[in-house]
């Protein structure tokens, strides 16, 4: 079976092989050089890949908020990921798919929006540009976020605890915690030692660490002799590392821009911590990068 149809879409440079879904615009694939797939399959402990978050990142108290007296339902992460994606351009080693507002947008989220999503393969790097325009005639309050979840072991028969994250420059600010899908008020000391954070699986036994403070703009998972994953971002300001408390094979590690409301916070979107507030006819890109390196290449 072909892997580019309708509903998804196959890309390979010689290096790297990608594909892409239309539902979420998910890449759903990540392949090196010898076929070996870096990318979390969505398995039993969590149906999903590489989701777009958007038009919020995490959760609202209670999923909702109030706009000009109405209130809307909004879930954790927003709407994208659940939503069909328009196939804009496709090319052997590209493709851009876009959303836009609707009626069934405005039911959750009474703003016109255009969201495109640029994926581009180079050499041994893949590329997602989000390209967020706001047609309307008023301030459009938004997050994005992303959401890849890398394979943990990266190689089979490399333990878990062998395995590191480490930071372009020093992390040393507080970091946050998740309780019931909201920013903990409690802050707790920066877990990376000397730009490194040593990860098992007892770290998300509280759910995600997340940098809101964040100094780097990439880092590098690697395990003992395995290849090794760089992320790379521009314009995300915040990061979360996440996996499930209960242990799974899988790392998130997620640039964003905005995050979870912090507990006890009930305002409006554009009082939100952490969102963006694009004047009307304005635009906001910002984007990341996945490489596949080989192994040490961490340091």
């Amino acid at each position: 079976m072909s892997d580019t149809s309708d509903d998804r879409h196959r890309m390979a440079n010689g290096w790297i092989t990608a594909v892409v879904l239309a539902h979420g615009a998910e890449l759903c694939s990540l392949q090196g050089e010898d076929g070996h797939e870096f990318l979390w399959q969505a398995g039993p402990a969590w149906p999903r890949h590489s989701p777009v978050l958007f038009p919020i990142v995490g959760r609202l108290a209670d999923d909702t908020y109030t706009h000009e007296g109405q209130s809307y339902r909004l879930t954790q992460h927003g709407f994208a990921r659940d939503r069909r994606f328009t196939w804009v351009d496709r090319t052997e080693t590209s493709c851009v798919l876009r959303l836009e507002d609707d009626p069934e947008s405005h039911a959750h989220y009474p703003y016109p929006f255009r969201l495109e999503l640029a994926y581009q393969l180079e050499h041994d790097g893949l590329t997602l540009r989000y390209t967020l325009s706001n047609p309307g005639e008023g301030v459009l309050p938004a997050s994005l976020g992303a959401h890849p979840a890398f394979a943990w072991p990266i190689l089979p028969g490399v333990e878990k605890e062998e395995h590191e994250l480490r930071f372009a420059r020093d992390e040393t600010a507080p970091i946050h915690g998740v309780s019931g899908g909201l920013l903990t008020a409690a802050i707790h000391p920066s877990p990376v030692v000397d730009r490194v954070l040593e990860l098992r699986p007892e770290l998300f036994a509280e759910d995600a660490l997340v940098f809101t403070t964040l100094a780097s703009r990439s880092v590098r998972f690697s395990g003992h002799d395995t290849p090794v994953i760089e992320m790379s971002w521009e314009g995300f300001e915040q990061l979360g590392v996440w996996s499930k408390p209960t242990g799974a094979d899988f790392l998130c590690i997620e640039p964003w821009h905005g995050y979870a409301s912090p507990e006890g916070y009930t305002g409006d979107l554009p009082e939100k911590p952490g969102m963006m507030l694009l004047p009307a006819g304005t635009q906001r890109e910002l984007q990341w990068t996945v490489r596949l390196l080989p192994p040490d290449s961490g340091t």
